[in-house]
């Protein structure tokens, strides 16, 4: 009995210590690392390795969100924290000179093996290691990057300040880096070649940035597209719109159908025209060469006077879609897939759905998406309280989350290609930015209400979904894991956006059958992935373990693309054939605009 009371005792002690850090996790961080550590020597760990089922330790993982963007300030506190630990651990220093001092003299001696990596195509031009002056001025720059990083290891950062510092150095190392200045051999031989016009031009070009881009450089040649005349161009007709959403139905270009309908959700940061930009890339004819009823949603783009538009707004929106989409059809269920946010909404209109007693969303694809938001990424390194508060009044005071400032901070976590390589293509080279569909279609940003965006970072914040009956639509309860439709799942293995592990493991919160495939290419490219391209390729492991790296080191790669794969998954969920019905909409919702429709011009 005493035995059992002293149990009961401990037990008792553990959960209120678990109970108060998650309350001190919100307010005072440092005061739940304390009670942390209380509670470690409480189960006799005190010196075990942290396990977290496959997910990123949560001390050092933040809220993954894409809808908070990296603030100058932030950058600067952490700065300042490199120069202070510069200055309490000067041995660090002077070791990592040292060894800097020694790999100079090998970089002079002409003996250095510091080489760039074999796809860096800042140091494509052959001069770079023909020329001996070049070759060691790149290698004195590999080799000053090494000991930075080399340095912040021994200096005592604990792990966040480590990778906080490393950031921040690699924004700095690859601002400076020798590609990005005027003695780039390649800016010098473009220069005579032109005469000098090419300075001229990216005088001209950055002068323009500056009047017209925020002082970023342009990514694409605008002028080269046209929404509805050479991007955007399947066949299809509005068939139903309301003030948040326009639904489109694509011609079918079969002579018979499958019954099931396929309803598409972009992100709401997003344009739709990502699933149809050229002829090749269109995910959309894609489907409907495969015999598919495509349905997609076009967001209108908000303005301030939509401050107010919710996720209430937006699921019931979508919810109207879906029962336009049951009557032009004549179908009890329909297929849903949904990107990114799309991904996250998706879940939300499954579950507002099935918690009305209407679970009429037979299976579910997710891309990109991210539903369990505990994600360890770069740019989560500098979310807190503070950031997310900000971010949330900011909106609020201008009624819109502006696109354009998400693009801003989705450029700056890839800067060498998002930003350094237009400032050498435009700037340096006096060049036009190139004339590619996806980089138009990322630079067509969208807003998003100051209230959505306020529940989004909500979400992420408290990691919603994760608490089943927590978050509420419309008045009804969310249960993500009350979902039992099958589940196809896609993330990118260098997508930096929504890291692939976190894809993984969110599919783990949903209650139906999944198949997880892992794409060779980042987020949007993820996407994008059309047959035909031989780099292509992806894996597939049909166990269902929770560790994402687990999986991982179990799984299979497959050349070509994961469309084909999704293709046979897809058409098995799709019912029987029907013939392929002969005009768009119906009676009670006629065809209203050709495709791309209105809202996407906004």
């Amino acid at each position: 009995m005493k035995n059992e009371a002293a149990i009961n005792d401990i037990s008792q002690r553990i959960e209120v210590l678990r109970e108060t850090i998650q309350r001190l996790e919100k307010t005072d961080r440092r005061a739940a690392e304390r009670l942390k550590k209380a509670l470690q020597r409480e189960l006799g760990a005190e010196h075990q390795p942290s396990k977290t089922n496959g997910r990123s330790n949560p001390d050092s993982a933040a809220m993954g969100t894409p809808i908070v963007r990296l603030h100058s300030k932030d950058l600067f506190s952490t700065a300042g924290t490199i120069v202070k630990q510069a200055v309490s651990h000067p041995t660090a220093g002077f070791k990592q000179l040292f060894e800097f001092g020694k790999d100079m003299s090998q970089v002079i001696l002409g003996t250095s093996e510091f080489l760039p990596k074999r796809n860096d195509r800042r140091f494509s031009d052959p001069t770079w290691f023909e020329n001996p002056i070049y070759r060691r001025y790149m290698q004195a720059y590999f080799a000053w990057h090494k000991h930075l990083n080399d340095w912040v290891d021994d200096a005592e950062f604990d792990n966040d300040d480590s990778r906080r510092a490393k950031f921040i150095i690699s924004l700095f190392a690859e601002a400076v880096a020798p590609s990005n200045t005027l003695v780039n051999p390649a800016v010098i031989k473009r220069f005579f070649e032109t005469g000098g016009m090419s300075l001229e031009k990216g005088l001209l070009h950055l002068l323009d940035d500056i009047r017209h881009n925020g002082g970023m450089p342009a990514q694409v040649d605008k002028s080269a597209f046209s929404v509805g005349k050479n991007i955007a161009t399947s066949e299809g007709n509005v068939v139903f719109r309301c003030d948040i959403l326009e639904l489109i139905q694509y011609k079918p270009t079969t002579e018979k159908v499958f019954k099931i309908p396929l309803f598409i959700i972009p992100p709401q940061i997003n344009k739709f025209y990502a699933f149809d930009l050229s002829p090749e890339k269109s995910f959309i004819r894609f489907c409907t060469s495969i015999g598919l009823q495509v349905f997609i949603v076009s967001w209108r783009n908000p303005t301030p006077e939509h401050r107010n538009w919710g996720l209430d707004q937006y699921i019931l929106g979508l919810s109207e879609a879906v029962h336009v989409i049951h009557d032009i059809a004549e179908v009890d269920n329909i297929n849903i897939l949904g990107a990114c946010s799309g991904g996250l909404t998706s879940v939300l209109l499954s579950s507002y759905l099935q918690s009305l007693d209407k679970p009429i969303i037979n299976s579910i694809t997710q891309l990109v998406s991210i539903i369990d938001t505990q994600v360890n990424s770069d740019i989560a390194l500098f979310v807190t309280e503070k950031t997310l508060e900000t971010a949330k009044q900011t909106s609020a005071a201008k009624g819109v989350l502006e696109g354009r400032d998400m693009a801003r901070a989705f450029a700056w976590m890839r800067p060498t290609d998002l930003i350094w390589n237009y400032w050498v293509n435009n700037y340096l080279l006096g060049k036009e930015p190139p004339a590619f569909d996806i980089l138009y279609w990322n630079n067509d940003t969208t807003r998003l209400p100051a209230k959505l965006h306020a529940e989004f970072i909500d979400i992420y914040k408290e990691n919603s979904l994760m608490h089943p009956n927590t978050l509420k639509i419309a008045g009804q309860p969310v249960d993500a894991k009350a979902l039992k439709q099958d589940v196809f799942a896609v993330a990118g293995l260098t997508d930096h956006i929504t890291l692939w592990d976190a894809c993984y493991r969110s599919t783990l919160l949903l209650g139906g059958q999944c198949e997880f495939i892992l794409s060779n290419s980042g987020h949007i490219q993820s996407i994008l992935n059309p047959p035909g391209n031989p780099k292509a390729h992806f894996f597939t492991n049909k166990a269902h373990v929770e560790d994402p790296s687990e999986w991982y080191q179990g799984a299979t790669r497959n050349n070509g693309s994961w469309w084909e794969h999704w293709q046979k998954w897809i058409i098995a969920h799709s019912g029987e054939e029907k013939e392929a019905p002969v005009s768009l909409g119906n009676e009670q919702h006629p065809p209203l605009e050709p495709a791309p429709g209105l809202y996407v011009h906004d």
